[in-house]
Formats: structure tokens, sequence, C-alpha cells
């Protein structure tokens, strides 16, 4: 049995999944008390040569370095699962398939004419897949168009540096702490209130955040946030915070966990030329769309209008 067709079962989506926008980053977890998301750290995996055999079914083998490009044919968003905490379950489904497939071929399925037409289809799908990679690789990106793209998502690389202090309501998410009343709306907002009256009077917020916010984790640490960008913050906190400059406390903003007073501490904008990896790396997608386009334009293809519904009535 050949690699290939190990791999065609994870890469039956593939040229799909290539026609589609690229994948986006899994939604951020709901937020925490503190508002902030944070990413476990990668689990650490051994590193073996690449022409080490590291998987053995029957006649399969299989080197890390093969096992690393069938990984490749995964979407983007479980490849780090796969080469990190997941590798040795992604192993257990690569040996299940290579099983599946002796047995397939021993009962001589792989001479059946659904095996060669199937075969055949995911035979062209790897290969059009990688073509559509490639292009998209060394797609021509005008200098024009990727600084229009950088001023059509300026704000997605802006971050805001802030600490906040807050006052929870009456079903807020947050827990009450110990001895302290479960606040109504009306209340939480006097409070907030007050407390930014005696901010503005000289008050100083880190210590008023470690004695009065109701959010635990960052109240012991002055109540700092530390930096964050769009879409990490529940919107009515983030709108706020964007719509701040340094030095600024704001009135109080509500959210679902309450009412929050925030104090901004620095906002950074990063340059065109910072961010130009990271430009190029979403347009390149539409790029090597537009040329499948005009590849498609170029060739004859022919759909049975019968079988296809595209008959004439």
């Amino acid at each position: 049995m050949t690699l290939l067709r190990i791999v065609l079962l994870f890469a039956s989506a593939a040229w799909l999944l290539a026609q589609a926008p690229p994948p986006q980053p899994a939604p951020a977890p709901k937020p925490t008390v503190s508002l902030s998301v944070e990413n476990p750290a990668p689990k650490s995996m051994p590193v073996v040569p690449p022409d080490r055999v590291v998987v053995a079914v029957g006649d399969v083998t299989i080197t890390a370095a093969q096992f690393d490009q069938i990984i490749d044919a995964l979407p983007e968003q479980y490849r780090s699962v796969a080469r990190g905490s997941g590798r040795k379950q992604f192993a257990d489904n690569i040996v299940r398939i290579a099983v599946l497939a002796q047995e397939g071929k021993r009962r001589k399925l792989d001479e059946s004419s659904v095996y060669r037409t199937q075969s055949m289809f995911e035979d062209a799908n790897i290969l059009a897949n990688m073509t559509y990679e490639e292009i998209g690789k060394n797609a021509k990106l005008d200098e024009a168009d990727v600084r229009k793209y950088f001023e059509a998502h300026k704000a997605e690389f802006e971050q805001v540096r802030a600490r906040h202090i807050l006052i929870r309501v009456q079903g807020s998410p947050a827990p009450v702490r110990p001895g302290q009343k479960d606040l109504t709306e009306a209340e939480a907002l006097a409070k907030a209130q007050d407390l930014r009256k005696r901010i503005l009077a000289g008050e100083d917020f880190a210590q008023l955040a470690r004695q009065e916010s109701d959010d635990t984790g960052s109240g012991a640490n002055g109540g700092d946030l530390g930096s964050f960008r769009h879409g990490q913050m529940v919107p009515t906190f983030e709108q706020a915070a964007f719509a701040m400059q340094p030095g600024d406390l704001s009135e109080p903003v509500k959210s679902p966990f309450g009412y929050h007073l925030i104090k901004v501490e620095g906002k950074e904008s990063k340059s065109f030329e910072d961010v130009r990896p990271e430009l190029e790396r979403r347009m390149r997608p539409e790029q090597a769309q537009k040329v499948v386009e005009e590849l498609q334009k170029k060739t004859p293809a022919v759909l049975d209008p019968d079988f296809f519904g595209l008959a004439k009535k």
C-alpha cells in the first residue's frame, strides 16, 4: 500500500477547504471575570530524525517526515494539536486507517470500479490542493493593494493596555466576594460612580482595584489587564477602551459582569511594515482564488444539462 492511500482519507475535503477563506482562529473562549483571553502553552513533543520510521502497520511504514506531511493535509486549526498533545491520538487514527485499508486490499476492494473512481478523484483532489497552495505562495501582490487592505483592516492591529475595576451586579458570572453584598444594578452603578469620584479626587486606581474590584484575578494586580486587541473583550468594554486615550478614566461601563471603571494606560497601532507579513498571508488565498477562476475560464468544462437539471424547459 502506498502512503498516498493513507493520506487520501485525511485530505478528502482539502480542495473544498482551499476554496473557502483561510481558516480563522477559533472563537475566543467566553471571557473570564478578568475579560482576558489566554492560550495554554503548546505541549513540547520529542524530535526525531526525519527519516526515522515512526509508524509501522503491516507493509506500511511512515517516517517522521511523512507523518508531518500527512498533518500538512489537515485544516490549519488542527495541525498544532496533531503535532503536539494529540500526536498519539492522530497516529492511532492512521493505524486504524492502514489496518482497514490492508483488509480492503485483501478483500480485493481496491479492484472495484467504486474504488478506482473514488481513488481517481482523491488523487486529483490532493494534487489540486497542492497546486492551489503553490499558486498562493507564488502570488504576486501589488503594493498598492496591500496598503489598501491595511487601511481597511488597520483597527485589527491596534491594541490597548488598560486597568479596570469591576463592580458586579446580581446575576453576574463573577462570584460574590466573601463578605460582600450581592448588589442590585442601581447599587453597583452608584458604587462605581463613587469610586470614580474618589479616583478623580486623587486616590490611586490600582490600590482601589485591589480593595474594591470584584474581578479578583486582575484586582490582585491593581486591575491590570495587560494589552489586548479587538475581539478579546466583551463588546461594550472593548468599545469604551478603544475610544479612550492614554490616561483617560471611563464613566461606568456596563457589561454582563457588572460595571467597569477603565483606565487606559497605553495604545499601540502597528505600522504597515510591522504587519506586512500578516497582510500578505491573508491576501494570498484571495489572489490564488482569482488565478483559479481564470484557469476555469480557460479550461473547457461541460456539464450534462439533463443530469444536472440545466435543460431548458
